[in-house]
C-alpha cells in the first residue's frame, strides 16, 4: 500500500501535536511546518519510523524574510525523500532574525554537515552542536553574509552599471 500524505501528518500530529502545523500538499510535494525546537526529533522520528522512512536529505537551505516580524525572519527548509514509496517532504523551520541559530541534524544525516556550512556561510545561521561550524564558500575575513536581504545586491557606487549607458532614462510624470 501506497504511502499517503495524510498517513505522514496523521503521524507527526500524533507523536508532535502543535509543534507540527501548516501542512500543504504543494504540486506533488508535501510540505509543513516545525517549531524550531523540536527539528531533530521531527527529522529522526520522519528518519527512523518503520512505515514512513524518509532516509535521505535531498537539501537543506536557508531563506531570509526580512520583512517578517524577528521570529521569523529566516527560515530553514529540509527536504527529505523516501526512496522506497518515492515520497518527498518538505519542511520549514522558522528561526528568530536577531539570534538565528538552530540544532545540527549533522549527527543524523551525514550529509547535512556541508549543506549546514554553506547556510552558515552565506545568511549567518548558527547550527548548534555543528563539528565543524566555518565558512566553506567564502573567505574566512568576510565579515558580512551574503545572501541576506539586507546588503545590496550591486555597489552603488558603481558608475559602469548607470541606466544612462544603457539607453534608459528616468522620467518625471
Amino acid at each position: 500500500m501506497a504511502l499517503e500524505t495524510i498517513e505522514i501528518q496523521d503521524k507527526l500530529i500524533e507523536t508532535f501535536g502543535n509543534s507540527v502545523f501548516n501542512f500543504n500538499q504543494e504540486r506533488d510535494i508535501f510540505s509543513l511546518e516545525v517549531d524550531s525546537d523540536k527539528i531533530t526529533a521531527v527529522i529522526l522520528f520522519l528518519k527512523n519510523d518503520p512505515i514512513l522512512r524518509f532516509h535521505f536529505l535531498t537539501d537543506l537551505c536557508g531563506v531570509h524574510y526580512p520583512d517578517n516580524d524577528v521570529d521569523h525572519q529566516f527560515a530553514i527548509v529540509y527536504h527529505l525523500h523516501n526512496w522506497y514509496e518515492n515520497k518527498r517532504i518538505r519542511i520549514k523551520a522558522f528561526i528568530n532574525g536577531e539570534k538565528p541559530e538552530i540544532k545540527t541534524i549533522s549527527n543524523i544525516f551525514l550529509c547535512s554537515n556541508w549543506m549546514e556550512r554553506e547556510t552558515y556561510d552565506f545568511y549567518g545561521v548558527n547550527f548548534i552542536g555543528h563539528p565543524q561550524l566555518k565558512r566553506i564558500l567564502n573567505m574566512d575575513e568576510m565579515i558580512s553574509f551574503p545572501m541576506r536581504k539586507e546588503f545590496p545586491m550591486e555597489d552603488s557606487g558603481r558608475t559602469d552599471k548607470d541606466d544612462r549607458f544603457f539607453g534608459r532614462t528616468i522620467t518625471n510624470c
